[in-house]
């Protein structure tokens, strides 16, 4: 078993904690009338302290996301940046740890944020997954969406269509190049685009969304220190300096945030320096009776050919060990990892066995992902709290 406490599972604290209540919270703080049953949990209390008070009177919200930024990350992210540090230590305003959902990957948390919902209600729920009409698979990050059709795979309304039904003028501040991707049309309908790459970019973006209309909401984001974290590993020089861009952006939004706006801060995943790895490329033996395999590195889905599940799962059981917890799809949603509903169609896309890694184990050389991906230093989308545990710092103006 892993020695770090960060490296022990953890678990989606769905409803009153996790990425999926972040922008319900936002949206009635600016006033936007909530779905029946939504819990808008992080003002109520919940697992974050409560913002009730915090929020009075706020009629701008921006959300910066920063890519790979986990909660148990801070620590070291402070001896880059003298911003993180006053926040890290509680001298500038609050902070909470709040959960990813589950896979804690990239499509999956930026759709539980934007849609407000877990990955079982909005069906983005694996980093690559098998579409159940064709067999085709979908890598959410690189999704072109031609096939399959967006509105259709994430037909829900999202948080930023709530929100300027009611009035509110909403606006994504992100690099140009995701505008038009399948992923952009399935979880950012609803709101303005706003191209912008560096910190400075960013930052200026965000302030200027926020000066629009009497209502605005902000979506920002930057992929910076996720970058660096895969490429040169946790706490290495390249990941410090990016740490230290980012925090650039956070300084010039404080600086321009109108009195009457608050400044949220999160991340979708924390990560983990993989030093154990099972190359599938080297294993044929654990492709028999599999159709494809799905997911990333840490969490990794198994679909098997009509009649083969058992024989997958004796193979893989034997191949990985203890380095990981291999169960089926219904046991993974029965256990309440992708939320408390799973949809009809949400759970066709989960593999047949879903391969959840431990520690610092993950499962590469699959068969479609670029050669570079079995190299990642930094990987993420598994349950220890490393991976799951997200920062959630608020910020008043005024």
């Amino acid at each position: 078993m892993p020695s770090s406490p960060y490296l022990a599972d953890t678990r989606p604290a769905y409803g009153t904690g996790t990425l999926a209540d972040v922008m319900p919270t936002a949206l009635a703080a600016l006033g936007v009338p909530q779905p029946a049953g939504s819990a808008a949990a992080l003002l109520r209390g919940g697992g974050t302290g409560g913002r009730g008070g915090e929020l009075d009177g706020v009629r701008r919200i921006a959300v910066l996301l920063l890519d790979g930024f986990g909660y148990h990350l801070l620590g070291q992210a402070a001896q880059a940046s003298a911003t993180i540090g006053a926040v890290h230590h509680g001298e500038l305003g609050t902070l909470t740890p709040i959960t990813a959902t589950v896979p804690s990957s990239t499509p999956i948390s930026l759709a539980s944020l934007a849609c407000g919902l877990p990955p079982g209600e909005h069906g983005i729920i694996g980093f690559t997954v098998r579409v159940p009409d064709t067999g085709d698979l979908v890598t959410h990050i690189r999704w072109d969406g031609s096939s399959p059709d967006p509105e259709a795979w994430q037909p829900g309304p999202t948080a930023f269509e709530r929100a300027s039904a009611d009035g509110v003028a909403c606006t994504i501040v992100s690099n140009g190049a995701f505008r038009d991707t399948g992923l952009t049309r399935a979880i950012y309908r609803g709101a303005d685009w706003l191209p912008a790459i560096s910190p400075r970019e960013v930052a200026e973006g965000t302030v200027a969304g926020l000066a629009r209309a009497d209502r605005s909401l902000v979506y920002a984001y930057l992929p910076d220190v996720d970058t660096a974290g895969h490429f040169h590993g946790i706490g290495s020089p390249d990941w410090l300096e990016a740490v230290a861009e980012v925090s650039e952006a956070i300084d010039g939004i404080l600086t321009g945030l109108p009195r009457d706006a608050a400044l949220f801060v999160t991340a979708d995943h924390g990560m983990v320096n993989v030093t154990d790895r099972l190359h599938v490329d080297q294993r044929p033996d654990l492709l028999q009776g599999v159709d494809v395999i799905g997911g990333d590195g840490r969490m990794r889905y198994l679909y098997a050919l009509p009649g083969a599940v058992e024989d997958v799962r004796a193979a893989w059981a034997a191949a990985v060990g203890d380095r990981a917890e291999l169960i089926d799809r219904d046991e993974a949603v029965d256990r309440g990892w992708f939320g408390p509903k799973v949809t009809d169609a949400a759970r066709e896309r989960v593999g047949d066995l879903v391969v959840a890694c431990k520690g610092t184990f993950a499962v590469v050389g699959v068969e479609g992902e670029p050669p570079h991906v079995a190299r990642l230093i930094g990987q993420h989308g598994g349950l220890t709290a490393a991976e799951m545990a997200v920062p959630l710092w608020t910020y008043r103006a005024g």
